[in-house]
């Protein structure tokens, strides 16, 4: 596993297109999230200690922000052959473990996750309601503890402040603060020979 952080895509970025199966077997597309006065795409996978260490937050930011206008959708985008247990299968069984009440989509050609020059897993791409990028950065301070390898502590338990004081600040029709702290994680697992231009291995 390599620590990678989040490329920090620039600020007012317009939301790239997508459309990509969810669980469900339905095509989800960003033209769903139109009405929305924000849009939190979220770059997670099943197996990755860091996501495992957020999960159940991002399951409380779903419920809470469910009726406040949020459109939130979450994509994994690893190379399943490398790592099965990120397959669409194990997405289905991820979804309904953790709670998850958003879309949980596969971007199997990866093409997804290099247009948000998505790094690591968990990503973190907030957009106001003409889908600008307002906010790329950490769910909030804590992490993950390596006692060894495969094995890691999560007591520290995440609030997910940094995220929940950007996407309160979106809904407000307000722009969260540029001082952004990136999001740190497993990089995301590259097909290989489609590594992009900005992948450090």
């Amino acid at each position: 596993m390599a620590l990678t952080p989040s490329t920090m895509l620039p600020l007012g970025t317009t939301a790239p297109d997508f459309a990509l199966p969810n669980t469900e077997g339905d095509t989800i597309q960003l033209a769903d999230y139109t009405h929305c006065k924000a849009l939190l795409v979220m770059f997670i996978c099943n197996h990755c200690p860091y996501v495992k260490h957020v999960a159940p937050e991002l399951a409380r930011i779903g419920h809470d922000y469910k009726d406040k206008g949020l459109g939130i959708v979450a994509i994994q985008s690893n190379d399943i052959n490398s790592h099965p247990d990120d397959s669409p299968e194990m997405m289905v069984k991820e979804k309904a473990e953790r709670g998850y009440n958003f879309h949980y989509l596969y971007d199997a050609d990866q093409s997804v996750a290099k247009a948000y020059t998505a790094a690591c897993t968990p990503d973190f791409f907030l957009f106001d309601a003409d889908h600008k990028l307002a906010y790329r950065g950490q769910l909030d301070d804590t992490r993950p503890t390596r006692i060894r390898s495969g094995v890691y502590d999560s007591s520290n338990a995440p609030d997910g402040k940094d995220l929940r004081a950007a996407i309160n600040a979106v809904l407000a029709g307000e722009k969260p603060s540029e001082s952004q702290k990136p999001s740190m994680g497993c990089n995301i697992k590259w097909t290989p020979g489609n590594e992009p231009d900005y992948f450090k291995s």
